[in-house]
C-alpha cells in the first residue's frame, strides 16, 4: 500500500468493534498520520487501535459529546503531531475507506486550488440487511460535481478547516453541512467526485432506529436554518418548511376541519397517499423500492417535525441539547 504523504486522518468512534477494526485497517499505510478519537468505549477499541499503532485520542466524557468536537479535537492533535500536514480526511469509525480514494481525492485538491472539500460515494455495506439500510444507501447516491455540503466522509484542505475555526462544537448533527456553508461563504467550493470513498455499516434494522435518526435530521435542520436560513443562504429553511407542513400542518387541518365537517374532514388525510402516490411515480428504481421510499419519506415528516420541537425547546425553552444515537 502506497502511502499519501501530507494527509491526516481523523476516525471519531464509540463502540464500533470490527467495524472500527476495518476501517482503520484500511487506513493504516495509507496515510502520513491516523488519529483516532474515542468517546468512551468500552469494548478495547483503544487498545485496538493502539495495537494497529493508531494515535488515540481519548475525549473526556464529563465535556458534553459531540462528534464535531471529536473531529475538532482529532484534527488539533494532527496538527501536532503532523505539522507539515496539508489535507485530512475526516471519517467515521463504521466506515472503511476505499485504497484508491485517498490519493485520488488529494489528486484533484491539488489540481483545483479553490476546492477545499472533496467527497465521493459513500455506499452502505449492507443494503440488502433491511429497508432501513437500503434507504441510507440511495439518499448517498447524490449528484456529482460542485455541491453544496459533505458528510461525515471528505478530505479537506488542512488550512482551510482551520482559518474557518472547524466545525462547531455544539452542534448535535448538521455540522458537516454547516462548516461547508462558511466555507462557501468564504469563497471556497465543495465537490463530489464520480469515485468510491467509504462503505458504511448502518446496521440500522429495526423502525425505532430509523425514527431515532429521521429526528435527528429534523433537529438538524431546524438548528441550521436558525443558523444560516437567511437569504442568500437559506440553508434548510426547505427542508424545515416540509416538516412543519406534514408533520403538523396537515393534522392540524384535519382536527379544524373534522370539528366543523365531521368525519367528512378526515378526507383531508388523503394528502398523505397521495403524495406517496406522487413520489412513488418519480422514482428511478424498481417499482416496490420506489414505493417503499416514498412512504418512508412521507412517514419521515413526523420525526422530522418532532426534531424541529425539540430544538426550538432546547434553543428557547428549559431543554437542554443531547446527542441523538439511533445505535
Amino acid at each position: 500500500m502506497t502511502t499519501t504523504t501530507g494527509v491526516g486522518v481523523v476516525v471519531i468512534g464509540r463502540n464500533e468493534g470490527q467495524r472500527l477494526e476495518r476501517c482503520l485497517a484500511s487506513l493504516v499505510g495509507a496515510a502520513q498520520q491516523i488519529v483516532y478519537v474515542d468517546s468512551g468505549s468500552t469494548d478495547g477499541s483503544v487498545q485496538m487501535a493502539q495495537r494497529l499503532g493508531v494515535e488515540v485520542v481519548e475525549l473526556d466524557m464529563n465535556i458534553a459529546f459531540t462528534a464535531a468536537r471529536a473531529r475538532n479535537e482529532g484534527f488539533a492533535r494532527l496538527q501536532r503531531l503532523l505539522p507539515s500536514m496539508r489535507h485530512v480526511q475526516f471519517v467515521d469509525g463504521d466506515c472503511e475507506v476505499v485504497a484508491s480514494w485517498l490519493p485520488h481525492a488529494q489528486a484533484f485538491l491539488d489540481a483545483q486550488p479553490e476546492v477545499a472539500v472533496v467527497c465521493g460515494r459513500r455506499r452502505e455495506r449492507f443494503p440488502q440487511r433491511s429497508i432501513y439500510n437500503l434507504m441510507c444507501d440511495l439518499e448517498w447516491d447524490t449528484p456529482t460535481g460542485a455541491t453544496s455540503a459533505c458528510g461525515g466522509d471528505a478530505l479537506m484542505r488542512a488550512d482551510a478547516f482551520a482559518t474557518a475555526g472547524g466545525y462547531r462544537p455544539d452542534l448535535i448533527a448538521g455540522e458537516e453541512p454547516e462548516l461547508c456553508v462558511r466555507l462557501r461563504a468564504k469563497g471556497w467550493k465543495v465537490w463530489r467526485l464520480p469515485a468510491e470513498m467509504t462503505l458504511h455499516d448502518a446496521s440500522m434494522t429495526r423502525f425505532g432506529q430509523w425514527w431515532r435518526r429521521t429526528l435527528r435530521g429534523g433537529y438538524a435542520f431546524a438548528e441550521g436554518a436558525f443558523l444560516h436560513g437567511g437569504a442568500p443562504e437559506r440553508h434548510w429553511r426547505r427542508e424545515s418548511r416540509r416538516a412543519w407542513f406534514w408533520g403538523l400542518g396537515v393534522p392540524l387541518v384535519t382536527l379544524i376541519a373534522t370539528l366543523i365537517l365531521g368525519w367528512p374532514g378526515l378526507l383531508v388525510l388523503l394528502v398523505y397517499p397521495l403524495q406517496v402516490a406522487r413520489l412513488a411515480r418519480r422514482g428511478a428504481g424498481p417499482a416496490r423500492q420506489n414505493w417503499l421510499m416514498a412512504f418512508f419519506l412521507v412517514l419521515g415528516k413526523f420525526p422530522e417535525m418532532v426534531g424541529q420541537v425539540k430544538f426550538l425547546l432546547n434553543r428557547f425553552g428549559a431543554g437542554k441539547s443531547a446527542l441523538i444515537e439511533y445505535k
